[in-house]
């Protein structure tokens, strides 16, 4: 018995061999280097920890494609460029097949990417076939087909114009495509063929429009994740959103001969995986070593240097001699433990973490790092008033948050990591400053 191809693949018909198990790709994307969730709050989605379960479940019941649309990290600092590769040995313990070149990936420049690349082993990782280097060397492969159990299925990556750099050129999305569809067909066809997009939701759904030659087209950084939906004769969808959500697309069989996908959410139903633990384990050991400061990272301090003086950090210590019973209550709040918090799941070492764990981060006389200002750890006056050091020097000249200090919570208390969040519910539990403020 044959299975006639999709209409909007390569025309060819090849003999289904009787499989067993159902083939399936599954596509993650815009993992924006959330390797794993804050913890900070409960039921928040993503990380890889649960992407290893949800994958290792389904390995047991069907034959696996595992794909990412892009868009694995944040920024391009030494730190940002460390987890990167901590997400992509995750994601090659996951059984990753190609992962697309995103805008994120794009601006680490080819040579980075390159060499990210040979240390991850012999095979070809990335993925594009319109990004080119200034030489117009390729960044990565422009496609690759795959056999998923009896379905050879065409993969092929590209990235929207509007990403390029000095150091990347980007070229037509559409004609790039079209060009290995007609390269497949030369080389013996295909019979599934799934494009990964890396383009802003406008740009995805024109593409999309303009490829009746495909059977799928996963997108990138669509904001929110786009559930499988029919856009013409294909199927269009979105990974994003940090890697919260995957796409899993059912290739055609006997018993279903269309092309049918959904959106998962990895939520804490996904228990961690050992292997991604493990992982996650040696990231931060990495961290812990390399002990990175603010400038290292992409992370913005709280405030500006300013003045030397009205924006220095003097330590919670100072505040004591003319606040006693406000630094009282601090030391009775979450806030004087919040740097525990971290050490109870190692974290203490992530940089995303610590900005909102710490007194000052990237500010003068703030912290530094975890092994360079421990007496700058945990949440301290400091993080809520302002840098008051002046303060310290001229009583009389009030901290600049000295009015607004209330204004300061959200920068740590933001829907993402406290979406409970409610000032009223808050204020009682470190309420001070009834006989005198800062």
């Amino acid at each position: 018995m044959a299975i006639t191809c999709l209409g909007g693949s390569s025309g060819c018909d090849h003999t289904n061999r009787a499989d067993d198990k159902p083939s399936l790709v599954v596509v993650s994307g815009d993992t924006a280097g959330w390797i794993v969730p804050c913890g900070c709050t409960t039921n928040q989605s993503g990380g890889l920890l649960r992407r290893g379960s949800y994958l290792q479940q389904l390995s047991e019941q069907a034959n696996i494609l595992y794909l990412d649309a892009g868009g694995a990290l944040h920024g391009t600092s030494p730190y940002d460029v460390a987890k990167f590769e901590a997400i992509l040995q995750g994601e090659q313990t996951m059984g990753i097949t190609l992962h697309n070149i995103g805008s994120a990936e794009a601006s680490l420049g080819a040579d980075q990417l390159r060499r990210i690349e040979e240390s991850l082993g012999d095979e070809p990782l990335f993925l594009s076939a319109n990004t080119r280097d200034s030489a117009g060397q390729s960044l990565g492969i422009p496609s690759k087909i795959v056999n998923v159990g009896s379905r050879r299925v065409l993969v092929i990556g590209v990235l929207s114009p509007s990403f390029a750099t000095e150091e990347v050129r980007i070229g037509p999305p559409q004609k790039a495509i079209l060009d290995e569809l007609a390269r497949s067909k030369e080389e013996g066809g295909h019979d599934v063929s799934i494009v990964l997009a890396y383009l802003p939701e406008e740009e995805l759904r024109e593409l999309a429009s303009q490829l009746p030659e495909v059977d799928a087209v996963i997108g990138g950084p669509t904001g929110q994740a786009i559930a499988p939906e029919p856009s013409g004769p294909l199927l269009l969808a979105s990974a994003t959103n940090k890697g919260k959500f995957l796409i899993t697309l059912t290739l055609p069989s006997i018993a279903t001969p269309k092309l049918t996908g959904q959106v998962i959410e990895m939520t804490e139903e996904f228990a961690g995986a050992q292997s991604q633990q493990e992982n996650l384990d040696r990231f931060y050991k990495e961290l812990a070593a390399r002990d990175f400061t603010p400038e290292e990272t992409s992370f913005e301090p709280a405030w500006s240097a300013g003045g030397a003086s009205a924006h220095r950090v003097a330590g919670s210590k100072s505040c004591r001699k003319c606040h006693q019973a406000d630094c009282d209550v601090w030391e009775h709040s979450a806030h004087s433990h919040a740097w525990q918090t971290l050490q109870k799941t190692g974290s203490q070492v992530d940089s995303y973490c610590q900005q909102c764990h710490v007194t000052g981060f990237g500010v003068p006389g703030g912290f530094v790092s975890a092994k360079r200002s421990p007496d700058r750890v945990n949440v301290g006056c400091e993080s809520c008033h302002g840098p008051s050091q002046q303060h310290v020097e001229q009583p009389e000249v009030h901290t600049f948050h000295f009015k607004n200090a209330v204004s300061t919570c959200v920068r740590c208390h933001d829907p993402e990591n406290s979406p409970q969040f409610d000032y009223g519910t808050y204020w009682p539990r470190i309420e001070h400053g009834t006989k005198g403020t800062l």
